[in-house]
């Protein structure tokens, strides 16, 4: 996505990565695509649970840019990101106040633009029991619609469901709550 402001020229990127080395690369194409550009700004966000992130201002005054690229990441509430803005000068010194309205504006853009996926985080959850449970299992499993990872239906069985990590608690005491049961994450 292109912004202007006086004369320069603000391109927004935005992508989908999964680790460090994605990263790298992306950002060195883009510094080969745009070799006349005077900065290649960036910020990035990895992880759900540990999160880690990088913002760089590449020249620019301290905080101008990656920093204001990192708060729309962050507004939009991703995570596995990388946001890039290119600038072009345009001969007209912009002011801190400046480039840090036109670094979010230009990374905003790119962001509203893009397609964004949504995941869910699932964990396996094991149930152990007799086959004359099943019935009282299988209800529950059809009652929350949980998904069947795997089974083995006999007189000892066994089924692994994956559960929506944020509903995993509650999952597991209904579990818990049949004789007879036993559950392991």
């Amino acid at each position: 996505m292109l912004y202007k402001e006086k004369n320069s020229k603000f391109l927004g990127y935005d992508y989908t990565v999964e680790n460090e080395a994605d990263i790298k690369n992306l950002l060195e194409a883009l510094r080969n695509e745009h070799m006349g550009s005077n900065h290649v700004c960036y910020a990035w966000q990895l992880g759900v649970e540990e999160i880690s992130y990088r913002v760089n201002d590449d020249g620019e005054p301290n905080h101008s840019a990656g920093m204001p690229i990192y708060g729309q990441i962050q507004a939009f509430e991703l995570t596995n990101v990388l946001v890039a803005v290119v600038r072009y000068f345009g001969g007209t010194k912009l002011g801190v106040g400046g480039l840090i309205s036109a670094y979010r504006s230009a990374a905003q853009m790119a962001l509203r633009e893009a397609k964004i996926i949504e995941k869910t985080l699932q964990v396996p959850l094991l149930l152990e029991f007799d086959y004359v449970s099943m019935n009282k299992v299988m209800r529950i499993i059809k009652k929350y619609s949980l998904q069947i990872e795997s089974q083995t239906l006999e007189m000892k069985c066994q089924i692994t469901l994956s559960i929506r990590k944020s509903h995993l608690r509650k999952i597991k005491n209904l579990f818990l709550s049949l004789q007879h049961v036993t559950v392991k994450e």
